[in-house]
């Protein structure tokens, strides 16, 4: 139940990022999305969503970045 609640959060998200207005800000939203559903899904815990959210923004940026600039 809760892994179910957790992935409909995370591609609701997915869908209201859709909107953004480069590629930098979809690769950071999308980045923070997965790394946040990565974080718990692998170590558990507020403190693991958390960094791993933190993780997935700076790669979902830097990637976003980088097309962006194609």
């Amino acid at each position: 139940m809760k892994t179910t609640l957790l992935l409909s959060a995370a591609a609701a998200a997915l869908i209201g990022l859709s909107g953004c207005a480069n590629n930098r800000e979809l690769g950071t939203g999308t980045g923070a999305v997965l790394g946040g559903v990565a974080g718990n899904a692998l170590f558990g815990g507020t403190a693991a969503t958390v960094g791993g959210a933190a993780a997935g923004a700076l790669i979902g940026n830097e990637v976003g970045r980088r097309q962006d600039n194609r």
